[in-house]
């Protein structure tokens, strides 16, 4: 039984052969001196649309050439447009940041207007004890500076604590929400005097504990500004500490206990202003 062979004839074939054909010609014309327009003839309808192929196929390239440049240049341009973006967005965050930090030091400044009767420095806090709540914290000023022990400090129009240890250039502020703090304290309207209590635990409410209220005419309501008293063994007079949010009876009808909302963010302190008269020297003079 015969096999059968496919023939499978390639385009690149039919070029060949058609190369070979018309060099044949060209041979033969110049052999037998055949006139030169029916050979030419024959050749450009053999060759015409090979060549139109190729050129095709150049223009095509030079197309995907230029396209490619132009993405090229797309992207570059891109890329400038993507890098002066970045360098915006940094400088307004920069911008974002100081106008926060002259804020912050235009609230120092009141501050400082506010308690003008004392000697006062500026201080940047540098590290804090707890994660959440500034209980207790290192601020960047210390006795090179005539910050020393039992220096009252203040932000925001409010009593932050007390300087617990200070060396030349740090000093730790124990503040006021601390477990360990105890304030004598007044009312402003009726120097009613209190205690007001850190609790590390109420200060997650926002809060302050105050005790040992005595308001016989129930004087006191939610409001009332709560300030530092003239008999604190270690805290100036008049300091702003929170208001009054709520007041109950206590269980001997003699004084009432409630809690304030402190006038300072303990959660977020950066800036303080620290008293370098301390109130042993307030009563001696």
């Amino acid at each position: 039984m015969k096999k059968k062979f496919n023939w499978v004839i390639k385009s690149k074939h039919i070029l060949i052969i058609m190369i070979l054909v018309c060099l044949s010609l060209m041979a033969l014309a110049a052999a037998v001196n055949l006139p030169a327009g029916p050979v030419k003839n024959i050749v450009g309808y053999a060759v015409i649309p090979f060549q139109k192929g190729i050129n095709s196929i150049g223009t095509a390239l030079d197309d995907a050439t230029a396209g490619l440049q132009s993405k090229q240049k797309l992207v570059e341009e891109n890329q400038q447009l993507q890098d002066k973006v970045d360098e915006l967005t940094a400088q307004n965050s920069q911008l974002t940041q100081d106008l926060d930090e002259l804020d912050r030091l235009q609230e120092l400044y009141n501050l400082d207007q506010q308690y003008s009767e004392y000697d006062k420095v500026a201080a940047q806090v540098i590290a804090m004890d707890d994660e959440n709540w500034f209980s207790t914290f290192t601020i960047n000023r210390g006795t090179d500076d005539g910050v020393q022990v039992d220096c009252n400090v203040i932000t925001e129009g409010g009593l932050v604590g007390i300087v617990t240890e200070a060396g030349k250039s740090w000093a730790t502020v124990r503040s006021i929400i601390d477990d360990s703090s105890n304030v004598s304290a007044m009312t402003m309207s009726t120097s009613d005097r209190c205690i007001v209590a850190g609790d590390l635990r109420l200060i997650n409410e926002g809060k302050l504990q105050f005790i040992h209220l005595k308001d016989d005419d129930d004087r006191i309501q939610e409001g009332e500004k709560i300030i530092t008293s003239d008999v604190s063994e270690k805290f100036l007079p008049g300091i702003l500490i929170g208001y009054v949010s709520e007041i109950q009876e206590d269980p001997n009808n003699l004084t009432k206990t409630g809690t304030l909302t402190p006038v300072v963010d303990f959660e977020h302190i950066r800036e303080v202003l620290v008293i370098k008269e301390l109130k042993q020297q307030k009563g001696d003079s």
